[in-house]
């Protein structure tokens, strides 16, 4: 097994579950919304879970995973949870690490390409995985410029957000953190 894989092992202990943060940089609540589901999916199967801003968290090292989201914005991560990644990098580096995005609508959601931050915070932290997820609009809710962008791309109002693909991403992620079965 190589390095990388090593680090991100299950935990040692046996019959024990994980302490997993769950934290989202959300502008105006949808993505926050996705990153609570999660959370509630992982509660479910006995983790436990906090949540958290990224902005409020000063260490991640008492947790032993950690969920990480971010709203989508001209393309890029919410610097919020930029920021989170840029102070805790080392930590990260040594825990298994699920990414999230959330800013895609329509049907089919469009963009289709991954922002373009991520692939810098995803080698950064060596993280186990990104989703992107598609989102919810509602232009009543929208600064000035943020109704011109969507304006511009023509982004369409409604709630995209496929739940039962998030909730079967949040199931597996609770299988990969659960301790392997002890034998009798």
């Amino acid at each position: 097994m190589d390095i990388k894989g090593a680090r991100r092992a299950a935990p040692e202990r046996r019959n024990q579950f994980v302490r997993v943060l769950v934290s989202v940089a959300s502008r105006h609540g949808a993505t926050a919304e996705i990153g609570w589901r999660i959370a509630a999916a992982l509660g479910q199967t006995g983790q436990t879970v906090v949540t958290v801003a990224p902005e409020a968290i000063v260490s991640v090292d008492s947790y032993d995973a950690v969920v990480l989201g971010s709203g989508i914005y001209a393309g890029r991560w919410l610097t919020a949870a930029k920021d989170f990644v840029q102070r805790n990098q080392a930590a990260l580096s040594t825990k298994r690490v699920w990414l999230f995005s959330s800013g895609p609508v329509g049907d089919p959601p469009k963009p289709t390409d991954e922002p373009a931050d991520l692939a810098e915070i995803r080698e950064a932290i060596g993280a186990v995985e990104h989703r992107s997820f598609a989102s919810r609009l509602d232009r009543d809710t929208l600064g000035f410029g943020e109704k011109m962008i969507v304006a511009a791309v023509r982004a369409p109002d409604g709630d995209f957000r496929p739940w039962d693909e998030i909730d079967a991403w949040a199931a597996g992620i609770a299988k990969a953190l659960m301790p392997e079965a002890v034998a009798v």
